[in-house]
């Protein structure tokens, strides 16, 4: 049996919700850096007009926003659920 409480419990869910936060911290860098990146490689493109905005100002100011609290909610959703298949297979394990 093993308990929700032991220290191999707790480090299994530990790595794996670690290795979720890397994924969610890679995905928000890549969007924050490649921005930047992108204004300085594809200066034409990045200055193509989208509803009224350039493509730069349209993915800062329009869509970063909403890309973040995606990324926030696929983060909570998909930790709650590591957490709920530990104890399940914990409790499984009885």
């Amino acid at each position: 049996m093993q308990d929700i409480h032991s220290e191999t419990f707790l480090r299994m869910l530990m790595r794996r919700q670690l290795r979720l936060s890397l994924f969610c911290a890679a995905a928000f860098l890549t969007v924050l850096l490649g921005l930047p990146l992108a204004n300085y490689f594809l200066p034409a493109l990045m200055a193509t007009r989208v509803f009224g905005f350039t493509l730069s100002w349209f993915l800062l100011g329009v869509l970063f926003f909403p890309f973040v609290w995606t990324l926030a909610w696929i983060f909570i959703r998909r930790s709650l659920a590591l957490e709920r298949e530990e104890a399940r297979m914990a409790r499984h394990e009885d």
